[in-house]
């Protein structure tokens, strides 16, 4: 399988997560313009990150000669390293299905900062405290940026008027039990990955994570979907395009987790997700120059806006400079 050796390569893996992680939403917006259901997106989603989680261990996870190719470990995988990958699966659903609501209701600007600004502390903190990797003064003082940054998110939402969003009250909610939820399935899902007798490699993990994402998405989304009044018979009369939109998001976000963890072999689980949450500040820029979702605010929101985006590259660069 392929195993990264060099820091640069791993650092530079995190950025490609962090591209992705703050980019697929953008499907989503898509998919919502031409009137498509949150429910009804987020089925082509799960199948798009369990596709490309057998795609990564079918190519990358079976080539070379370092470690265990995919399908051999496949065949040797004990259901005690099993199980966490497909409850990480089943916790980031959840959330994920949370975090898409919140940014149908409130926009990209808003629902990735106060959501996965949230997942980014608990889960770099969790990663930290179970395998402490990397300087951890510049880490949480990253962190602690994030943190601000998240502040200044929320204060220059409430700058919004009423008509800046559906319900956007709503949005802020959903997005921070989103948050709560997420930051635990990427420690979750690291207790999978060993080389103890039983256990399994990043790519056979990330199988099992996507078998975990959409199994509970019967589940999950059939919850959201009945509370939604959307039913399946409308799934299956969508276009072949809306269905591509959705699987498009699903393969977007999975090949920036899978190379996120390939990654964090290196650069540290800790340091890795952290750098891949970053992607609050792409999914901010996307909402701020493509969506342009802060057009109606008043005079005076700009500074608060500014601070978040200073205060979220400043917190990247020292969560960075953590790796030396």
């Amino acid at each position: 399988m392929f195993i990264v050796h060099s820091l640069p390569v791993a650092i530079a893996f995190c950025v490609i997560t962090m591209l992705g992680w703050g980019s697929w939403a953008n499907t989503q917006k898509l998919a919502g313009n031409q009137k498509w259901p949150f429910e009804l997106f987020y089925w082509d989603y799960a199948i798009g990150v369990l596709l490309f989680g057998i795609l990564f261990a079918a190519t990358l996870g079976s080539m070379g000669s370092d470690g265990m190719a995919a399908w051999t470990n496949l065949g040797s995988a004990g259901f005690g390293f099993i199980l966490p990958a497909l409850i990480s699966g089943a916790i980031f659903n959840l959330s994920n299905i949370l975090l898409v609501v919140g940014i149908d209701a409130a926009g990209m600007c808003v629902a990735f900062p106060v959501g996965v600004g949230l997942a980014l502390v608990i889960g770099t903190v969790e990663s930290f405290v179970e395998k402490p990797q990397g300087n951890a003064l510049l880490l949480f003082t990253g962190v602690g940026l994030i943190v601000f940054a998240m502040v200044m998110s929320a204060l220059s939402h409430a700058k919004l008027p009423h008509g800046g969003g559906k319900k956007p009250l709503r949005g802020v909610i959903f997005s921070a039990v989103a948050g709560c939820i997420m930051g635990f399935f990427y420690p979750q899902l690291m207790r999978s990955i060993s080389t103890e007798p039983g256990g399994l490699t990043p790519y056979v993990a990330l199988v099992f994570f996507g078998v975990g994402v959409l199994g509970s998405n019967f589940l999950w989304n059939t919850i959201f979907m009945r509370a939604g009044r959307v039913t399946y018979a409308q799934y299956f009369a969508g276009s072949a395009r809306l269905h591509w939109i959705g699987i498009l998001g699903g393969a977007i976000w999975m090949v920036a987790l899978c190379f996120n963890v390939i990654a964090s072999s290196v650069a540290g689980p800790a340091i890795s997700y952290a750098l891949g949450q970053g992607a609050t500040l792409v999914a901010a820029l996307w909402g701020l120059v493509v969506w342009r979702e802060f057009r109606l605010a008043p005079v005076g929101t700009t500074k608060f806006i500014v601070l978040m985006l200073a205060g979220y590259t400043s917190g990247l660069i020292l969560i960075g400079a953590a790796t030396q």
